[in-house]
């Protein structure tokens, strides 16, 4: 079986996209997915995503961690399945349109390659001795550390990721250096993925909600992450509700090609 396929990338978090509004693409073949994100025998990527009609917005967006298994929202995805959707002439109006993803609406905007994309609101966060939890999409275990450079991300995310308090489904763990008021640095450990990657969207806006907490403060953040630089807003905190969050970067098209797959 031939496949058409195309590779995008939002601040080093790589993504194959297939437009599968025909319905082409068996998505319940663990193996297939697998196999297209393996970085040896595939084509390589944290993730796949399909891009399917919807009845009530301009598509519908289904994400795959590259273990093969349907997941919960990627907000670098969904940046980057919109500049997709953009480019292949999915959305007639770039500056403002809306697709739906396995966590509800999303509003998105694209303009000269950086897409804003609107996340879910929160209305839960759970406050730890040292750590926050909250889901974005994603669930998401926040840490703050002094030298994030320094710190093993893979051994420790690991460690909190199949821990028993987060059992059975696990949890994504980010670890958080404040620079300043409004500027900090994120280092992510992805379930699904089981790896560090060069960015996390719900990992960052996880990150940004924690820090406006631990600071009191703080609605609009820059960024760092291993992969470039994203920016982070959202109203006041109300307690544990936040609404209007906003993710904002570069969301980049790669190469498109074919591959031949019998699995």
């Amino acid at each position: 079986m031939i496949l058409n396929f195309f590779k995008y990338q939002g601040t080093g978090n790589d993504f194959v996209i297939i437009d599968n509004r025909d319905q082409h693409f068996d998505s319940s073949n663990i193996k297939l997915v697998n196999f297209l994100c393996d970085r040896r025998f595939g084509v390589g990527a944290d993730g796949l995503m399909l891009l399917e009609n919807d009845k009530t917005t301009a598509f519908k967006m289904r994400y795959f961690n590259s273990d093969g298994r349907e997941a919960t929202m990627c907000g670098n995805g969904g940046r980057c399945i919109a500049a997709f959707a953009v480019q292949q002439k999915v959305v007639t109006d770039p500056s403002n349109f809306i697709f739906t993803a396995v966590d509800g609406l999303h509003e998105a905007a694209y303009k000269e390659g950086i897409v804003s994309l609107k996340m879910t609101n929160i209305k839960n966060i759970t406050t730890g001795n040292d750590y926050y939890f909250l889901d974005t999409g994603s669930p998401h275990h926040v840490t703050f550390v002094k030298n994030i450079e320094t710190t093993d991300v893979y051994s420790q995310g690991k460690e909190i990721r199949l821990s028993k308090a987060y059992e059975p489904e696990g949890t994504n763990v980010n670890f958080v250096e404040i620079i300043s008021n409004k500027e900090i640095s994120v280092r992510t450990f992805e379930r699904g993925v089981e790896d560090e990657t060069y960015s996390c969207g719900t990992g960052v806006v996880a990150s940004a909600i924690s820090t406006s907490l631990k600071n009191g403060s703080g609605t609009d953040f820059h960024i760092n992450i291993k992969g470039g630089k994203l920016n982070v807003s959202f109203e006041p905190i109300k307690g544990t509700q936040v609404n209007n969050i906003w993710l904002k970067g570069p969301a980049t098209f790669v190469f498109k090609g074919t591959i031949d797959v019998n699995i």
